[in-house]
């Protein structure tokens, strides 16, 4: 059975582009978006070059034309450009799971939690998208440094916020094939919650001298 095909909008940065590599040697079919075609069939040229053979095919397009081809979406683009890049996808996003990784940070005090006016940026995302989408938050306290290193196994989980049982199953889903633990956290209403984490993670980063601090929950089985 064919998986669904991984639209990864702002697919150009860090933690898209390494999640996209992880998503594709996992047989995902990834398409890159990115405001440029052209930035975005450069870079994913770059990271099909990483792929083993075996893995699925890494393209690029608009991120329009990317969150048309996708089955499930994927929101990595920092706050501030959020909303005007969800203006950019919002119709072809209808009737599909909207998965948010992105966190408000309030410059020049990054380690400080800060939540926007609409409580976190995926509520923000579910409010301007509208019901037809559902939205997930996830993937927010992860250190992007390591993903495109495929030898490199992950020690932290994802904790997965959303109000949609399915959309939440295929984001674990998701979760798993980039070879992390999904924990279910609760309803989009957490999303707060999930996002000020990163905030904390920074300042333990910046006080340990780290660069990839994460969360582990106990007491929970391993998957």
């Amino acid at each position: 059975m064919s998986k669904p095909t991984v639209a990864v909008i702002g697919g150009t940065g860090a933690e898209g582009s390494g999640l996209a590599v992880r998503w594709a040697v996992a047989g995902y079919p990834v398409v890159i978006g990115s405001r440029s075609s052209e930035k975005a069939a450069s870079v994913s040229a770059e990271l099909a070059g990483l792929l083993p053979a075996g893995s699925a095919a890494i393209t690029g397009a608009t991120n329009a034309a990317a969150a048309a081809a996708g089955d499930a979406v994927v929101l990595s683009v920092p706050y501030d450009a959020q909303a005007a890049t969800i203006d950019q996808i919002a119709a072809a996003c209808q009737g599909k799971v909207l998965i948010t990784v992105g966190v408000p940070l309030k410059p020049p005090k990054v380690s400080v939690v800060w939540h926007p006016q609409g409580g976190s940026a995926a509520e923000e995302a579910q409010a301007q998208l509208g019901p037809e989408v559902r939205v997930v938050a996830a993937f927010q306290n992860i250190a992007a440094g390591h993903l495109k290193n495929l030898d490199w196994q992950a020690d932290c989980d994802v904790l997965i916020a959303g109000d949609d049982k399915e959309a939440k199953q295929l984001t674990a889903e998701l979760v798993r094939a980039a070879g992390f633990s999904s924990v279910d956290a609760g309803p989009l209403a957490n999303a707060p919650v999930l996002e000020g984490l990163t905030a904390v993670l920074i300042g333990i980063n910046i006080r340990h001298k780290v660069k990839s601090s994460g969360i582990r929950i106990t007491g929970i089985p391993r998957e």
